[in-house]
């Protein structure tokens, strides 16, 4: 572990000065990247130097033990070298959770993808309700949102959204939303009463650079169309809409939020190359789908990973037995509970892993 400790010390000072050079403070791109890693390897650095400073204490203690004959002063030292034992075993597993192997996407941002599915009018609301869900969450870490792409339903409702969270391990945080998430209620256009279940699929895919996942010019497809829906004086006017088609893969993305071909085949882009990395990311994990002790659930887009029963107030997610009755608190963005639980779950599971 010290070797490994002192790997990252070095890394910890080589990133410094990167950060310090003129043609990385002209770069804002390299800025971001040096930044984050920069603050993952101070927290390690500042752990060790705890660590570090509280073993010296307790050699100091035990020292006093062995030689002193004061029993007042031995009594003062043991109950100190107790403090410090149990101080240095926290800082042992915090430092043992910090150096597991970190993914490629351990600092990237995130861009999430939520469908309304089953359902007709309700599932739209509810992936509405969704959406508002985690641009609240967003805004209590001060992460920023940039909608890419919406289609409302007409009904308050949206049929799909696609947007970007820009923050501090937004991607690692929100990676296990994904999955189905199941609503159950009484919508308000049903007269008897009856409960309805209806679902929307939330994505969230790690936000890819150009330096993350390069694209052939010569894979693409390019269609420029006239955008729909109400309001705007560009709308079936002028043709900004864009479709682009990635051949080998067959992923079709589709922008036509901006005012601008350029803005909409950049945002269009942008969604791509997340698609294709996670892609990736996907295949490399069925690769080694034989050791699920690394995840939590199984990781499938179909899997109904969250329920939402309103009549109960009750929310719980399903693959870890997790249960909250604040579904008012949960909808306006208090998703910690659920969320630290998740990441400690699939901590565990990966501590448990490199044990074995």
């Amino acid at each position: 572990m010290e070797a490994r400790l002192k790997e990252i010390a070095g890394r910890h000072g080589e990133v410094e000065r990167l950060m310090s050079q003129p043609e990385t403070a002209s770069d804002p791109n390299a800025i971001r990247r040096l930044g984050r890693e920069y603050s993952q390897l101070q927290h390690v650095v500042e752990l060790w130097n705890e660590m570090t400073r509280t073993q010296s204490d307790l050699d100091g203690a035990l020292e006093i033990i062995a030689e002193e004959d004061e029993p007042e002063v031995i009594e003062m030292a043991t109950v100190e070298a107790d403090e410090l034992k149990e101080k240095l075993e926290t800082l042992s597993a915090d430092i043992k959770v910090e150096l597991l192997p970190k993914d490629e996407t351990e600092l990237a941002d995130a861009v999430v993808e939520i469908r309304a599915g089953a359902g007709g009018d309700e599932a739209g609301l509810f992936a509405a309700e969704l959406f508002r869900m985690y641009q609240r969450y967003a805004e209590s870490r001060k992460w920023k949102i940039k909608i890419l792409s919406q289609n409302d339903t007409g009904v308050g409702g949206i049929k799909e959204v696609t947007f970007e969270i820009d923050g501090e391990r937004a991607y690692q945080r929100l990676h296990l939303e994904s999955g189905v998430h199941r609503v159950q209620r009484v919508p308000a256009t049903e007269s008897q009463g009856r409960i309805h279940t209806s679902t929307a699929t939330v994505v969230v895919m790690p936000k890819a650079e150009e330096v993350d996942i390069q694209i052939a010019d010569n894979d693409l497809k390019i269609d420029v169309f006239h955008s729909g829906g109400a309001g705007g004086q560009n709308v079936n006017k002028v043709a900004t809409a864009i479709r682009i088609t990635h051949l080998p893969s067959g992923l079709v993305v589709q922008c036509q939020n901006e005012r601008s071909q350029l803005q909409n085949k950049l945002q269009a882009m942008d969604i791509l190359r997340s698609r294709l990395w996670d892609m990736e990311l996907r295949k490399q994990q069925a690769e080694i789908s034989a050791n699920r002790k690394s995840q939590v659930g199984t990781g499938d887009r179909s899997e109904k990973i969250r329920t939402y029963n309103f009549p109960q107030s009750r929310i719980t997610d399903h693959r870890i037995g997790y249960t909250s009755h604040q579904m008012q608190n949960v909808l306006s963005g208090e998703l910690d509970g659920f969320i630290d639980a998740l990441l400690q779950e699939e901590q565990a599971r990966k501590l448990a892993a490199v044990g074995d």
